[in-house]
């Protein structure tokens, strides 16, 4: 990896960490959840960063991509709460997330540090992902949980947060072989239900997958904010100005312009934790560039 390039990739993950550190220690019961996040979106930049996706915060049975609405008036209560951050310097990114668990259930959270931990372990040139997806499972069960199948962490490229290789959460037969230069976002999720999350109705975030001709004048410039804005990274509905924005996405849905990320939930009552972070593949082994120091 070319010098320049891995400095942007470490930059991004140190005000990542930095970021990370400090919204967690916000998240109280009674705290609003969008000071939270633009707390999150807002320190990133002060800090020389842009937002690589919006900030995630999933509660409880809700594994991933919840973000605050418009306005959004609801505060923290006794729960499992994720908080899933992402940095970019130049389109190169950092990806990270840390449970704060504010309902005693302190194991659940011990359970997905435990796989991330026995994960990054094996980073190393030639290692199969394979064998970081059993380490995973093997560590979650450990603590008496179960791994979430069918969420798995991913490659990162620049200005692409989810790209390859997939890095399960579980034993795989196949895997893929890592080499020098992989930068991948490792993220266990534990939960005490049954290890399947599925699509919820609720949709807050969205990304540009292509461009086509609009005929809408509000949707047309909807499209021209995102492409001006966001490119090809992850936007909040929170985060788009102008007239009839609920309207206008649904044009550039029903396009084939925007791809939707509805929120992703375990069976009712259960709980899920998360752990991440950003991995660089080294020549000599590896670095976690979203930890501290």
């Amino acid at each position: 990896m070319d010098a320049e390039v891995l400095e942007k990739y470490r930059t991004a993950g140190e005000i990542l960490a930095r970021v990370r550190e400090e919204a967690a220690s916000m998240i109280d019961v009674g705290v609003s959840i969008l000071e939270v996040a633009e707390f999150v979106e807002g320190k990133t930049r002060a800090l020389g960063g842009e937002p690589a996706f919006p900030c995630n915060i999933s509660r409880d049975r809700v594994a991933a991509h919840d973000t605050p609405r418009p306005a959004d008036g609801a505060v923290f209560g006794e729960e499992m709460v994720k908080l899933d951050i992402g940095v970019h310097v130049d389109g190169y990114i950092a990806d990270a997330a840390v449970t704060v668990d504010l309902g005693g259930h302190p194991d659940l959270v011990e359970a997905s540090k435990a796989g991330l931990a026995a994960a990054i372990e094996l980073v190393e040139p030639g290692a199969s992902t394979a064998d970081l997806g059993a380490a995973i499972e093997e560590a979650i069960r450990g603590y008496g949980y179960s791994s979430v199948a069918n969420l798995t962490g991913h490659g990162l490229g620049r200005y692409r947060a989810h790209g390859e290789p997939s890095i399960p959460n579980r034993a795989v037969e196949k895997g893929v072989e890592l080499s020098p230069g992989d930068v991948i976002a490792i993220e266990p999720f534990a939960t005490d239900g049954i290890g399947r999350i599925s699509e919820a109705p609720q949709v807050e975030i969205y990304s540009l997958i292509g461009k086509r001709p609009i005929r809408s004048p509000p949707a047309r410039a909807l499209l021209k904010e995102v492409l001006d804005s966001y490119s090809s990274l992850p936007f909040a509905r929170r985060w788009l100005s102008g007239e009839r924005i609920d309207y206008s996405l649904h044009q550039l849905l029903r396009a084939g312009v925007l791809h939707r990320y509805p929120l992703l939930w375990e069976a009712e009552g259960a709980l899920v934790s998360q752990a991440e972070e950003t991995v660089i593949v080294l020549d000599s082994g590896r670095q976690v560039t979203t930890r501290p120091g």
